[in-house]
């Protein structure tokens, strides 16, 4: 082969890589943005079902909590945080619960549960749950149809003793009340703030199973508050496969407000005002949760 052929096929080939090059860059040129929006389009709608499920699980599993801002952390084009602040209210006295931080990627989202599932305090003297980041005490509700509780608790004599503070308390009846009957038994001077609907009932025997609870916050104006709360639910489970909230919906979901039954209230208000329910019949359990020490600068609402 001579030199001017040799020649023409280096030339040749230096061509056809110049093209093959040329070509490589303007494709990923041309895919970068196209792989960018379609990132951010899942991600975005990843992120957006996340906060969702946020919003609608403190809506209807989460007693007496209130979420502070929810605000997306480290997010990318392939996925990022959610950071959720929490408060309780206690009377007026806004008290810190745990920050959840929750993640997102293109196809998954996951809330971190271990942060909802309080943790367990034992000795040989003591059990109690507690909020793992903050410490505080959570209110238990004890379900009426579940009878091997291995301890249900009555911590209004307690309570009523301290001086001088404003405490929440899950109070667990005896069997359930309609609002009205229950309206009707609690005193004026305590807030109720949640109303207890349904939990799974299970065995509890030898100790808690850190089994959810679901029920809402009655607001102003109740009725409107358990529609609402109704609603939610049936978003949350979408695919029908919480047995409880399904069986909840079953039976209650085109009752009248006034007809459905409430299993127990969370109630907040000045300690000594707890006093009145002690050795009260309709109540099987109560609960002390997080208490704060009242101040001269802040005014309790009752």
């Amino acid at each position: 082969m001579d030199n001017s052929l040799k020649g023409a096929l280096k030339k040749a080939k230096r061509k056809q890589l110049l093209i093959v090059v040329i070509t490589s860059i303007i494709v990923v040129l041309i895919l970068l943005p196209i792989l960018y929006k379609t990132g951010n389009y899942f991600a975005a709608k990843s992120s957006t079902k996340l906060h969702e499920q946020l919003f609608l699980h403190n809506e209807i599993a989460a007693p007496n909590i209130q979420i502070d801002s929810q605000v997306t952390s480290n997010s990318s084009m392939f996925g990022g945080n959610i950071v959720t602040n929490r408060s309780k209210n206690i009377n007026g006295y806004l008290v810190q619960w745990s920050t959840q931080t929750s993640s997102y990627d293109w196809l998954r989202i996951k809330i971190d549960h271990n942060e909802l599932i309080p943790g367990f305090y034992w000795s040989d003297t003591e059990f109690y749950e507690y909020d793992k980041q903050t410490k505080n005490k959570v209110a238990t509700f004890y379900h009426p149809s579940i009878q091997g509780y291995f301890d249900v608790q009555n911590e209004l004599g307690e309570i009523s003793q301290i001086e001088n503070h404003v405490a929440e308390v899950a109070i667990s009846f005896d069997q359930p009340y309609t609002l009205q009957e229950i309206q009707a038994k609690i005193p004026d001077n305590l807030n109720i703030v949640w109303l207890y609907m349904t939990s799974p009932i299970g065995d509890e025997s030898k100790g808690p199973a850190g089994i959810p609870v679901y029920g809402f916050n009655p607001h102003d104006s109740p009725k409107e508050a358990y529609a609402s709360f109704i609603e939610a639910l049936e978003k949350y489970d979408t695919d029908g496969g919480n047995e409880t909230i399904q069986e909840f919906l079953k039976l209650n979901k085109r009752k009248q407000f006034d007809k459905v039954k409430i299993l127990g209230v969370m109630l907040t208000g000045q300690t000594q005002n707890f006093k009145a329910l002690e050795n009260q019949k309709f109540i099987r359990g109560a609960s002390v949760g997080a208490t704060e020490q009242i101040v001269p600068y802040i005014k309790p609402e009752k």
